[in-house]
């Protein structure tokens, strides 16, 4: 089952200077299912698609509320995504009550990132098997990070991680310099007709298996939502209206066959 002989403990290098530990780790987050997240000039989103294990059985949460400005979707393994929200929810308590203003972003995903990075140092640990999207709004404006199990971050225009991504990114890279001046509505179109590209191809998006999770001002499809906008998750009947703005994808009619002229037709006869 094992690839070679150094991926036993996280710990040891490959002859490469590969930790082949931390790779399974990051293979855990593209078996979870997807999510996208883009960011405009007033607005950070997140969009995310539910899985459920049976006809029986309930979707799984893939946001999580970290703070009134701050919101994460995952990839991977929920189990480690609850230890590391709880986590993130405690430093970011931690700065209210020691510093009296809420925890910029860039430093929470730090935090977060410098925890993830001691279990792929230390002796007797496992790398989390999970990756975040996290979106939060401060002083200087709305933000995007991604968060490795590597215990790296990086901050994007958009991004998205999970199983069959690299469609949605194509979709993104597409569209990404339009995406600083969309209103919510367009910003929101445009995370779902990413999400939708990673779908197989007999699956459609609906209200019960996809999340939206917004930061910034309200837009007129949000009722009782403050002027400020803090970090909300939108579910159910909440985005049967941003689903209906959806455009149909354009389907490909195939290429006509060139005609035959007489002269292939001597070659066919030879």
């Amino acid at each position: 089952m094992f690839r070679n002989t150094y991926d036993s403990d996280n710990t040891v290098f490959s002859p490469q200077g590969r930790l082949h530990q931390v790779e399974y780790a990051l293979e855990a987050v593209k078996q979870g299912s997807a999510a996208v997240g883009l960011r405009s000039k007033t607005h950070s989103i997140l969009l995310a698609l539910k899985r459920s294990t049976g006809e029986l059985a309930s979707y799984q949460q893939k946001m999580f509320r970290i703070d009134d400005h701050i919101g994460i979707a995952i990839a991977g393994l929920t189990s480690d995504a609850r230890v590391l929200s709880n986590f993130m929810r405690q430093q970011a308590m931690s700065s209210k009550m020691v510093f009296n203003r809420p925890v910029p972003v860039n430093r929470l995903v730090s935090t977060v990132a410098d925890k993830a990075q001691v279990n792929t140092q230390e002796y007797g640990r496992r790398p989390y098997g999970v990756g975040f999207l996290v979106i939060g709004q401060d002083q200087s404006g709305p933000h995007l990070y991604e968060f490795s199990p590597s215990g790296n971050s990086y901050e994007y225009y958009a991004m998205s991680i999970g199983a069959r991504s690299q469609s949605a990114k194509t979709y993104l890279e597409k569209h990404y310099e339009s995406f600083a001046d969309c209103n919510l509505e367009d910003l929101i179109r445009h995370g779902l007709h990413a999400l939708r590209e990673t779908l197989q191809q007999d699956k459609e998006l609906n209200i019960n298996n996809t999340s939206i999770g917004i930061v910034g001002p309200a837009s007129e499809h949000e009722n009782g939502v403050p002027p400020t906008g803090p970090f909300r998750i939108l579910e159910g009947e909440k985005i049967d209206a941003f689903l209906g703005t959806m455009i149909a994808k354009e389907t490909e009619a195939p290429a006509a066959a060139p005609a035959a002229t007489g002269d292939e037709d001597v070659q066919m006869a030879e």
